[in-house]
């Protein structure tokens, strides 16, 4: 085995989070103010998935007071401690970039049936 491989997998999750593109998520991490830490949750449409092993990241989009904010995450991030879906969208795409020029209810997706 590569030595690159054995340090990647030391800082590898163990344990992924099930989401795709299209989903509704809630991304709970970990910010440090000063010598305090909180932890904030940033709610959104994942709109894109990207790389692959310790470099995957993903994007998640959502509106705030009238302005769209995208924030990447990386997965195996220590500061991102949690990401549960709250709802899955149907799509046809890997990456929803065409949703930066939609609003209100151009947003919408259809939900995704689970059976």
């Amino acid at each position: 085995m590569n030595v690159i491989d054995v340090i990647e997998k030391e800082h590898m999750k163990a344990e992924i989070p099930k989401y795709s593109v299209g989903d509704q998520v809630d991304v709970t991490i970990k910010i440090k103010e000063g010598e305090k830490e909180r932890t904030q949750i940033f709610s959104g449409l994942v709109i894109a998935k990207n790389g692959g092993g310790i470099r995957e990241t993903f994007t998640v989009r959502r509106i705030v007071q009238g302005e769209g904010v995208e924030r990447v995450f990386p997965i195996h991030s220590p500061k991102v401690l949690d990401v549960k879906v709250k709802k899955s969208g149907k799509v046809r795409r890997a990456k929803l970039y065409y949703m930066r020029d939609r609003t209100s209810k151009g947003i919408r997706l259809k939900e995704k049936r689970v059976e």
